[in-house]
């Protein structure tokens, strides 16, 4: 008899036990961070090894984690991975809960165990598109959801940036932008997209509070990329400004197909 009444609670027992993961209570935190790193074929060993070294250099260095404890829980959730053209999509750091300086050093350290694989073409889209249903694969629900997404060409690979930008805008994320500005040619020769972070501005980065926030050389990578992760932490938004001395308004901005529209003169000459 006892039996036949402890079979039901069992029966219970397991299904609870056999939840998907979606469907356990997701952890507070104030922000959801991907941080998505360019590393197409415009990109050679030196410049992507300052990526991401700036990014290591971000999360040790102590004025994140003071961003980090002024917030209403004191913890944010981040991703970080690379991508490039073709599928190529690498994660480097799978979904962390930072709240600490023990546990933004070990991100930091994550992040500095392999070299950058550097790809094919420029997919921005594509970064966008693997970005908002991984924002649901983590145990975390954040105020905010954010892609920091950063690079140093258009897109010239898959889907339309503005299509990819406009369907995580609807999804309710955000998207910020940190575009490299430098004057070395590609590894295949082509001359980099002036006016870029124009491109940026008008053609990539989307929703409540977006920015950009420019990094004049690879070099000043770091300084760029400390200072936009504290305004993304702190949820505020620089002041419109351009790095160049010749005002945005009197600078021609690309249309946003402008990188398909380059691949195209260089596939058929």
């Amino acid at each position: 008899m006892m039996a036949s009444r402890a079979l039901p609670f069992l029966l219970m027992l397991g299904m609870f036990s056999t939840l998907p993961a979606s469907s356990v209570a997701a952890e507070a935190v104030d922000l959801e961070l991907i941080l998505a790193v360019d590393v197409s074929g415009s990109i050679d060993e030196e410049e992507a090894r300052l990526q991401r070294d700036g990014y290591v250099q971000a999360f040790r260095h102590p004025r994140i984690v003071e961003a980090i404890r002024h917030g209403p829980r004191g913890r944010i959730a981040v991703a970080y991975y690379e991508w490039a053209g073709f599928q190529h999509i690498k994660i480097i750091a799978d979904w962390t809960l930072i709240h600490d300086a023990a546990s933004a050093k070990a991100f930091a350290d994550t992040l500095s165990w392999s070299l950058p694989e550097t790809a094919r073409r420029t997919a921005i889209s594509q970064a966008i598109d693997y970005a908002v249903p991984y924002f649901d694969k983590n145990q975390y629900h954040g105020t905010r959801r954010v892609i920091d997404i950063s690079g140093d060409g258009p897109n010239n690979w898959g889907r339309r940036v503005t299509e990819a930008r406009d369907a995580a805008v609807a999804a309710g994320i955000i998207i910020n932008g940190l575009p490299i500005i430098n004057d070395r040619p590609s590894f295949y020769g082509s001359r980099p997209m002036p006016n870029l972070d124009l491109y940026y501005r008008n053609c990539v980065i989307g929703g409540h509070g977006a920015f950009i926030v420019v990094a004049n050389t690879f070099k000043d990578f770091a300084a760029a990329i400390l200072r936009k992760l504290i305004l993304e932490i702190a949820g505020r938004t620089p002041p419109r400004a351009t790095p160049r001395f010749i005002p945005a308004a009197e600078r021609i901005a690309p249309r946003c197909d402008v990188g398909e529209m380059r691949m195209m003169d260089m596939e058929e000459n």
